[in-house]
């Protein structure tokens, strides 16, 4: 039992025991050793057996932790690593590879995933809500147009912020600062920044020249859904699903300012830029992939018949 305990805590410690003999095994050959008519040496006072050539025993055969230290290092308890964190579970798993062949290899699969359920419900919803405000178009734009020196200040950088170059410009420069700086997580975002931004351009272009809409200002044709509400809210809900809500909160208040600006600038009716929120929100979701995005659909062979088993399936990288 005294040896059984010592031997556990070596094992838990990741170190193999080192098993000493007892003192009184070794007794009988020190004496078998020692020539004869030679007396024993004396021992020090107190009755010690240490070895005096290292120093490192009790009389017991116990390492002694104070005088050899490097013997007992491997004996603490190595701590557990930490877990990952909430939010490093639901960020989306960074790809192995970020370069540009694989940009637009992603991108492929981006426009496979769009048909989904979850892009229908959001379509429905900003489909509907622009449907409820669609009567208060002419109002808003009224009000807007009636204090356009009040607010021409404060909305003047909204045209520059959500115009497609300039979104397009930072999600490049926030993908080459990743790649240059050897930093795959930011070359992630930038790289979904910039998808975000193609998948917003490919939904909303078709829709304006299918809805035919003329515009407040009556320049065109293309008022319905906003552009520029869409690149934004794309790139506001990219950032939240890499980021999370809170850390995405100021980029979703951009958005909602340069909707707001489009009205201001009397180039969109409320209902354009409402639903413009709705199709950027469905580019942001659909370019950015969360291991949970993923099934599996498999037939199985069960007695009597087929069953379709389906199960979530990890990204292959």
């Amino acid at each position: 039992m005294m040896f059984t305990v010592p031997i556990l805590l070596l094992v838990l410690g990741g170190q193999a025991p080192s098993t000493t003999p007892a003192p009184d095994d070794k007794a009988p050959q020190r004496e078998q050793a020692q020539p004869a008519g030679q007396s024993e040496p004396a021992q020090p006072a107190g009755g010690s057996s240490a070895n005096p050539a290292d120093g490192s025993a009790d009389s017991d055969g116990t390492p002694d932790p104070a005088q050899n230290p490097v013997s007992t290092a491997g004996q603490t308890p190595v701590p557990p690593q930490k877990p990952p964190s909430k939010h490093d579970q639901n960020e989306p798993p960074t790809p192995e590879h970020t370069g540009i062949r694989a940009l637009f290899g992603n991108l492929l699969e981006d426009f496979k995933l769009l048909p989904s359920m979850q892009n229908l419900y959001i379509a429905g919803a900003g489909g509907a809500a622009a449907l409820a405000v669609h009567p208060a178009d002419q109002s808003v734009n009224t009000y807007m147009i009636n204090h356009y020196t009040q607010f021409n200040a404060f909305f003047a950088a909204g045209k520059y912020i959500g115009n497609t170059p300039e979104q397009i410009g930072g999600a490049i420069a926030t993908y080459a600062w990743g790649r240059i700086f050897d930093e795959p997580k930011v070359s992630h975002l930038g790289m979904d920044l910039l998808q975000g931004q193609i998948m917003a351009e490919a939904l909303f272009n078709p829709i304006k020249l299918a809805t035919h809409r003329l515009r407040p200002n009556g320049s065109d044709h293309l008022s319905f859904p906003s552009g520029h509400a869409s690149v934004t809210f794309a790139t506001a809900t990219v950032i939240e699903r890499h980021l999370g809500w809170r850390k995405a909160f100021l980029a979703y208040a951009v958005a909602t300012y340069v909707a707001t600006s489009r009205l201001h600038d009397n180039d969109h009716w409320l209902s354009d830029v409402v639903f413009g929120a709705a199709v950027g929100t469905i580019s942001g979701r659909t370019v950015v992939h969360h291991a949970a995005d993923y099934w599996a659909i498999a037939p199985v062979k069960v007695p009597g018949g087929v069953a379709v088993v389906v199960t979530r399936t990890a990204p292959h990288n």
